[in-house]
């Protein structure tokens, strides 16, 4: 594989059961890479190591004034130079690759997994953990990757010239053989402290960054509230905790890096007194002396690619183990190996056996829970979500579970759009831009959504004068917009798509009275013949709703329109009009059915249409 060959076509099916053998798979699928980088390591220490024999000839052809020899020894040196040239240059990009290349499997496995999970991914890993897995840890897992063929080169290439030695001095190859295996596993003992230092600060950074992300994303409500010096407060403290165990695993590294450099200076002196010593005894040769010299000083540089192989292994293991754990969560709960449906899409009634909740086909129902959490699970089960954490029965459509579905049919069939939906950057046209039936076009599902105020501001705030809101671009997260216009937006690009099933969690929690009264007639008439499932809690969505069922206690405890639960359910009353019986003069029955229609806005509410109307 070459880097002009990514992404790959398939990046293949990970072992997850540990960060080891998820490391031990990656390099598995670059075995060719991986031998192209030992060859070419191999030619460059081939080339150090035969540079020490070239000056050992030549210091002796000059004591010896033998010109003939002289020569054939600059040929080695001018041959070995080569050697150590070309083998660098092609190793360094042979390793690159690999780099490059295991990165670029990993993160095309990560992107994989979260279009698979979706919003669940988050519920069931930290939003921190998951963007150090797909940035900081991928860069850790190519470093390992590509620095693996350098070690194994090195000890080749260590093997081979302690034995060279030995053959060609004995006196001093014993020493240097005796010595070089002490200096390569000086570093283990250490390695221990090191990685558990380093895995503290590598947690620490996981949670800054979780942190950070947090209060970015709800800076505007932190400012509303005043509440922004608190949150970074705490970021100081928590970046504060990082620098700190940064310094303490770098303390560590620079202790092993200190003994890489102490205890390889204390064998040359060792080698050089010898040496010296063997020399004037007249055992050895001048030329001797210089050539094993000149070896202990080389090998000095492959011993270089323990200790680098030491914190690629310590910092990528458990970089990989929270890839793996992250690569090893499923779609639901069920076991893969029973086999999927064919890619044919389902239709008809979908009924939950969790809650017991059933939708009839063609109709839009609305869905009412006390409690926004039990919402937006039930929201993801209905869309084939189901975690780990809830196990239970798939939701049923048209009698097929949904987690029988192959993963494409599955999302073409029902579309899920949560409370806090995400806007990319780019064009609106780009952001409308998505899988669909081709039924529902871009005018339609933007008039639906009552989207003309934000089509105004995206021409007013569009810098190339072109007055066309399509090529308008939006900024990232949608940024530029308010909180209402993001979600019209949002419920837009749904629209586009035309699913067979589509379920909108809260989709105009933040839009005022008369819009969201125009967008529940307007989603009503453009949804008309398709399933829809509405979950909210607004009486000017739950009155266009063709039935609605109340969910308590994770079970459908009523079901009707919406008139007839406020006249005959007290507990659905309850939640709908945010009010108990007790706080109302007269009892619940003290005022008309339809005065009870009409509703306070709670506080959220308010803050909500305020900042619409800004």
């Amino acid at each position: 594989m070459q880097i002009r060959d990514l992404p790959y076509p398939d990046p293949g099916i990970p072992d997850t059961r540990s960060g080891p053998r998820f490391l031990l798979w990656l390099g598995r699928g670059q075995l060719g890479g991986q031998l192209k980088a030992l060859c070419w390591g191999l030619v460059h220490f081939a080339g150090l190591a035969g540079l020490p024999v070239g000056a050992g000839l030549a210091i002796q052809a000059v004591i010896d004034r033998s010109g003939p020899r002289l020569a054939v020894a600059g040929g080695l040196i001018a041959l070995t130079g080569a050697a150590i040239t070309v083998g660098d240059t092609m190793l360094h990009r042979a390793a690159i690759t690999n780099w490059i290349t295991a990165a670029a499997r990993v993160q095309q496995l990560l992107a994989r997994k979260t279009a698979e999970l979706g919003s669940a991914l988050t519920r069931r890993v930290a939003a921190g953990e998951v963007v150090a897995v797909s940035t900081g840890d991928v860069e850790k897992i190519g470093w390992f990757v590509e620095a693996l063929s350098r070690f194994l080169a090195a000890v080749i290439a260590i093997a081979f010239t302690c034995v060279g030695l030995v053959i060609y001095l004995p006196e001093l190859g014993l020493l240097i053989a005796c010595g070089i295996p002490v200096l390569a596993l000086s570093v283990l003992p250490l390695l221990p402290r090191a990685t558990q230092r380093a895995d503290i600060q590598r947690e620490k950074a996981g949670k800054a960054t979780e942190l950070a992300s947090d209060t970015v994303a709800g800076l505007r409500v932190l400012r509303g509230i005043g509440g922004e010096e608190l949150f970074l407060r705490r970021y100081r403290r928590a970046s504060q905790e990082v620098r700190e165990a940064a310094v303490r695993s770098a303390r560590m590294w620079a202790l092993i890096s200190a003994v890489q450099v102490a205890l390889p200076g204390a064998l040359m002196i060792s080698v050089v007194w010898y040496g010296a010593h063997l020399a004037l005894d007249g055992r050895i040769g001048v030329g001797a002396l210089v050539t094993v010299y000149s070896a202990v000083t080389l090998l000095l540089f492959p011993l270089r690619h323990f200790e680098e192989i030491a914190m690629a292994y310590s910092f990528s293991r458990p970089s990989a183990k929270r890839a793996a754990r992250v690569l090893a969560l499923r779609r639901t709960a069920y076991d893969d190996e029973r086999g999927g449906l064919d890619d044919a899409r389902p239709t008809g009634e979908m009924y939950d056996p969790a809650s017991g909740l059933r939708v009839i086909a063609g109709q839009l129902t609305a869905v009412v829970c006390g409690d926004p959490d039990a919402a937006g699970r039930l929201a993801e089960r209905l869309g084939g979500h189901a975690t780990e954490a809830e196990p239970g029965p798939s939701v049923l459509l048209g009698g097929v579970p949904l987690d029988e579905l192959p993963l494409d049919a599955a999302r073409a069939s029902v579309l899920v759009q949560d409370k806090d939906p995400v806007l990319l950057s780019g064009t609106l046209a780009e952001l409308l831009d998505v899988p669909s039936s081709g039924a529902v076009d871009a005018d339609k599902a933007l008039t639906a959504a009552q989207c003309g105020d934000v089509l105004d501001a995206l021409v007013q705030a569009s810098v190339d004068g072109s007055g066309d809101a399509m090529r308008s671009r939006i900024t990232e997260r949608g940024r530029s917009l308010s909180g209402g216009q993001r979600q019209r937006l949002a419920l837009a690009r749904s629209l586009v798509t035309d699913p067979e099933v589509l379920v909108l969690d809260e989709p105009t929690s933040a839009v005022d009275s008369h819009t969201e009264a125009r967008i529940a007639r307007g989603v009503k008439e453009l949804r008309t013949g398709r399933t829809t499932v509405v979950l909210a809690s607004s009486p000017l969505l739950l009155d266009h709703a063709d039935s609605v069922a109340f969910v308590h206690g994770g079970k459908v405890a009523a079901v009707g329109t919406h008139r007839e639960l406020m006249a005959g359910d007290p507990a659905y009353r309850e939640v709908v009009t945010r009010e108990t019986d007790d706080e109302r003069p007269g009892g619940a029955d003290a005022r008309p059915a339809d005065e009870r229609q009409i509703i306070t806005p709670t506080p959220a509410r308010a803050r909500e249409e305020i900042e619409e109307t800004a």
